[in-house]
């Protein structure tokens, strides 16, 4: 290699030393490692609980436990099973099975429970009922 090449070699290995960007300052402080922040100046750290435990619970001052009711409550009314139903295409005559929750007022049967009993039914009737979708459709429209 001639002078001129190490010269040259020499200068851009110096330039790049120069030109390179210094070295990112950590902003992170030494004892929290997790904290990518610096604090203001003046700033008190303040206490932070252990995250892996809950905080302790403290009972109000003058806490009385609730007191459980005594009386029963009546039985809920059952709801009235509606007539049996007449199939003209097996020419049977299918009872209706009582609803099992009625979640009207009162213990009414509702137009969804009424909906939910008759399609137990053709489940449950099967080819007795004939025609499914008409089954359901009687047992509901009635």
């Amino acid at each position: 290699m001639s002078e001129m090449c190490r010269r040259y070699v020499i200068f851009a290995l110096v330039a790049a030393g120069l030109l390179a960007p210094a070295p990112a300052v950590r902003a992170q402080s030494v004892s929290d490692p997790y904290n990518i922040m610096a604090p203001e100046p003046g700033h008190r750290p303040q206490p932070q609980p252990t995250p892996w435990l809950p905080p302790k619970y403290q009972s109000p001052r003058n806490a009385r436990p609730i007191p459980t009711p005594r009386a029963e409550l009546p039985p809920a009314p059952r709801a009235a099973v509606p007539p049996s139903i007449y199939v003209p295409e097996t020419g049977r005559v299918l009872p209706n099975l009582p609803t099992l929750s009625p979640s009207g007022p009162n213990g009414t049967e509702t137009s969804q429970d009424k909906a939910v009993r008759c399609a137990n039914q053709v489940g449950i009737y099967g080819a007795q009922a004939g025609n499914p979708a008409g089954y359901l459709g009687s047992c509901v429209n009635q």
